[in-house]
């Protein structure tokens, strides 16, 4: 299973690689940066990752993210979605806006933004999105509260809030299930994409936004310690008890159901309208692009708990579930 990048086909886009996959618009300053960081193997795009602080990016990912440290303001009031790639975030990004806006959006309202809106136009992305591009791209001007997204792990995130107390939702979903997803998602920008290939690099560590333990063991450790700015939620746990679930969601943002609410099943029809069955099939998930360079359809799957059984086989998950318990044994 030991990938030779040498002897492989070279990989060949689908689409046209989205901006923050590139290396087109980086400052001296970050050029400078980047020549002193710790260099991967090329990945499934034929590029080169770059470590920084832990993990790996692309360079015009790093200068985002050196965009956001800079520029960002925080407000007491923002909301910060937080994940590893296909590990819920779609959902999550749809759940959070129908749920905050639920008083001047009715989940059962036609013009609901969310049936014409793809929910990443919806909740942007801060260091694939916002800040690539632009180091200052105008969130001043949003009414509050506003909600973004992000892949970097706490410790990055922090640095930017300077102690604000906004809210801050994190979802983890069983590695299999999201590296499997991850590999339906990347096959769907390049071609003669491996499973060994993205099995071995998980292992590895070395891909974007990887290794898992820098990101998911730094939100859960801060859960732990700072209930009321991190809420760890586990996309296992959503799927099996969505409307407990939901609830949960909405009292740490600080918006919880009343009891007349839930007594009109506003929460299931939030579920409803948020499902990725429904969402998948409306017109505006499957045309279009995304305001990070990525097409509607792509995001969306199957969205279930262990698929990873339909394509992994014994010796695959076997070295999978040694890395995680390695590498998250202290989680517990």
């Amino acid at each position: 299973m030991e990938a030779s990048q040498n002897l492989k086909t070279p990989p060949k886009f689908i689409n046209t690689p989205a901006n923050f996959m590139k290396d087109d618009d980086v400052s001296e300053e970050c050029k400078n940066l980047i020549s002193s960081l710790p260099t991967s193997e090329n990945d499934f795009t034929g590029k080169k990752l770059y470590n920084y602080q832990g993990s790996w990016y692309y360079p015009n990912t790093i200068q985002a993210i050196l965009n956001f440290q800079k520029h960002f303001r925080p407000r007491d009031s923002d909301i910060i979605l937080a994940s590893l790639p296909k590990s819920g975030t779609t959902w999550l990004k749809a759940l959070v806006f129908a749920v905050v806006h639920r008083n001047k959006y009715a989940p059962n309202l036609v013009s609901h933004p969310l049936l014409s809106n793809n929910p990443h136009n919806l909740v942007r992305f801060l260091e694939v999105d916002l800040y690539v591009k632009n180091q200052c791209p105008g969130l001043e001007e949003l009414p509050s509260p506003r909600i973004f997204a992000t892949h970097v792990p706490f410790q990055k995130l922090h640095e930017s809030l300077r102690d604000s107390p906004c809210k801050v939702v994190y979802v983890c979903r069983n590695i299999k299930d999201a590296l499997v997803s991850r590999w339906h998602f990347r096959s769907k920008i390049v071609s003669n994409y491996l499973l060994e290939d993205m099995i071995n690099e998980y292992i590895k560590g070395a891909y974007f936004f990887g290794p898992i333990e820098e990101q998911i063991l730094s939100y859960w450790k801060e859960s732990l310690v700072n209930s009321n700015l991190v809420l760890f939620m586990r996309y296992e746990e959503m799927i099996e008890k969505p409307v407990a679930q939901v609830m949960r969601l909405a009292d740490f943002l600080g918006c919880s159901f009343s009891e007349e609410e839930k007594q009109s099943g506003m929460v299931e029809k939030i579920l409803e309208l948020c499902s990725l069955g429904n969402l998948s099939n409306l017109e505006a998930n499957k045309i279009g692009t995304s305001t990070c360079g990525i097409a509607h359809h792509a995001f969306f799957r199957k969205g279930g708990v262990g698929d990873w059984k339909n394509h992994l086989t014994d010796e695959m998950a076997r070295k999978l579930d040694e890395m995680v318990e390695k590498k998250l044994k202290v989680q517990g």
